[in-house]
């Protein structure tokens, strides 16, 4: 994960980010990018003649904030011991990382932002999702991977492989009575390939999905969870891609690394 792309906001939340991307980078020998986004949109009003209404003055003064905050983020990064670029945008917040990260390896969120649930499926890229207030710092203590064999579970695992190097403890969790793909054995296998020592975790399910994970997270101490993001048109959203979206919305769980 060379190529890192942060959602940069003012605020001790978007501290946290660039902070996390950084030393990210630090241990990738990474790039870090800071797009720092005015949606002008969220400023237009269509009435009911279809007409279009700009609160001119409130958008003046948000890209002229927004303006006064990069460079100030430029400037605070021509100091640090990574390569950063600070980018403007003035488009809707997916679309704008979705095309700054198209030779991205990862975009860090905020996971209590209404778009991280999208941003995956729109995304080329993993994308890590961080808590607000949790400052990760890498290389990571234990990581866990939600596996159910499927090509999103596959693809956020080959995304995670950067992210693992020198991880103290790589679990890989299946629970059973999910329906899987493809064996778990064969995940170990693939990270053990890549130098990552994982062990092979398989629950039996005790209530909810996302409560039989959520358990052994909590247990083992997971900072991260590597798992697929799940489009509404699957069958196994139902089954799985619901565990996605209670896990985005749980702000005491482990950050999460999710890719489609």
């Amino acid at each position: 994960m060379r190529s890192i792309l942060i959602h940069a906001e003012n605020g001790s939340a978007g501290k946290s980010r660039v902070e996390t991307g950084l030393s990210l980078a630090r241990m990738t020998d990474g790039h870090v990018t800071l797009l720092v986004d005015t949606p002008t949109a969220h400023y237009t009003a269509v009435d009911a003649m279809g007409g279009a209404m700009v609160a001119t003055d409130a958008l003046q003064e948000a890209i002229a904030s927004d303006d006064a905050f990069a460079r100030e983020m430029d400037k605070r990064l021509a100091g640090q011991d990574v390569t950063c670029t600070v980018l403007r945008a003035e488009t809707e917040p997916v679309a704008a990382l979705t095309r700054a990260g198209r030779l991205a390896d990862v975009v860090i969120i905020a996971r209590s932002d209404p778009m991280a649930g999208d941003l995956p499926l729109a995304s080329r890229c993993a994308v890590l999702a961080v808590n607000d207030d949790k400052l990760l710092t890498f290389p990571l203590r234990s990581v866990g991977i939600a596996w159910d064999g499927s090509a999103e579970a596959a693809a956020a695992m080959r995304a995670a492989v950067p992210l693992l190097a020198g991880c103290g403890e790589v679990v890989v969790i299946t629970v059973e009575d999910v329906p899987t793909e493809w064996p778990a054995t064969d995940a170990v296998e693939y990270l053990s390939r890549h130098g990552v020592r994982a062990e092979l975790q398989v629950l039996p399910r005790i209530g909810s999905v996302e409560d039989t994970l959520s358990r052994e997270l909590q247990l083992r101490g997971c900072e991260v969870l590597v798992m697929g993001a799940f489009g509404h048109s699957r069958i196994r959203e139902f089954l799985f891609g619901g565990v996605t979206r209670s896990f985005l919305g749980n702000a005491d769980g482990p950050a999460l690394l999710l890719a489609h």
